[in-house]
């Protein structure tokens, strides 16, 4: 396993993260608790020692998993990170998003309590809200968390570069978690802000919600309510064809070096000067282990370069437009 310092956090963390979206469940098709639990195990006795999760996954149940699997481990090699401002149940507000002090303050604790844990390392807020709660209110929240020991660092995820800068003005802003991969490079103003400012960079949707794994190789006909419809843009045309020439390309390096196509995806962004972590979505040992030995060996120069312009023309011949982060 490789580790990277995560900007001015100082945490030495590996460059995969366990990601735990999926495992939630909601409207990614039936999971399995004790693969979800035996998954996210396996990342950790690979040296993986940062999982990222939310409240909002599964409503509480994605939480609920983590805290469970991570019994037994030692609690100060972890980096556990989770969010708040995605809200649901009876006073939600529409959209299902709050970001005030309020519901910052019941949200640390209930995932305090479902993550069996006395405080979080990286606190995120998920999603800025539709109800104009100021940044200010919001840090400011976030700042007494940290003051109290509940939060170690402070996180924004789904946040522009102007939103960004304006939290700055009200509190630490030390880590961000924005969208980006091969066939996802929307964000990318995010993350080189980010290395500007020597803010970490967690990146998610590394594996183009398995578009990169070289599974998918027709439209799919999935639920119209499947997440991977819902919030990204590249299984429809025309980026869906777009995406398989891109494969192409990663075909071939696949294939020279006798390893599964997602492992290709997963030298690559962790090898990505932008990014410090990326997450990595698991929901049995298999994917797990597979996300794993992607970090074992490493891309030459050469087949970056190869990547790299492919994924430059991928990202010319694509609109630009619809951005996950903006939904």
């Amino acid at each position: 396993m490789r580790y990277k310092i995560l900007g001015k956090t100082g945490l030495n963390v590996s460059v995969a993260t366990v990601g735990t979206w999926a495992i939630g469940g909601s409207g990614w098709g039936a999971v399995d608790r004790a693969e979800s639990i035996e998954a996210i195990r396996s990342m950790l006795d690979n040296d993986v020692n940062i999982i990222d999760t939310a409240p909002i996954y599964g409503l509480g149940y994605s939480e609920e998993v983590v805290g469970e699997a991570i019994r037994g481990y030692d609690r100060e090699k972890l980096i556990i990170s989770t969010k708040c401002g995605l809200v649901w149940g009876e006073g939600a507000p529409k959209g299902g998003r709050d970001c005030r002090e309020p519901s910052i303050m019941k949200e640390i604790d209930d995932s305090l309590r479902r993550l069996g844990l006395d405080y979080i390392d990286i606190y995120y807020v998920h999603k800025p809200d539709f109800i104009g709660t100021p940044f200010e209110e919001t840090m400011g929240a976030m700042m007494k968390l940290k003051a109290q020991g509940k939060i170690r660092h402070i996180g924004l995820s789904n946040f522009s570069v102007e939103q960004m800068k304006e939290c700055m003005k009200y509190g630490d802003v030390e880590v961000v978690q924005p969208p980006f991969s091969m066939i996802d490079q929307r964000e990318k103003d995010v993350l080189e802000f980010a290395k500007e400012n020597n803010i970490g960079v967690m990146s998610y949707g590394s594996l183009g919600a398995g578009m990169l794994t070289g599974t998918i190789r027709e439209l799919p006909d999935w639920d119209p309510k499947d997440m991977r419809f819902v919030f990204y843009d590249y299984f429809k045309e025309p980026k869906f064809s777009k995406a398989q020439e891109l494969l192409k390309v990663l075909d071939k390096i696949a294939e020279a070096r006798k390893v599964p196509v997602a492992q290709v995806a997963v030298n690559w962004i962790t090898a990505h000067p932008l990014v410090d972590t990326a997450l990595m979505g698991v929901r049995n040992k298999h994917e797990a282990d597979e996300n794993c030995a992607a970090t074992a060996w490493s891309l030459t120069a050469e087949e970056i370069a190869v990547l790299d312009a492919a994924v430059e023309e991928y990202a010319r011949e694509t609109p630009a437009d619809g951005s996950p982060s903006k939904k």
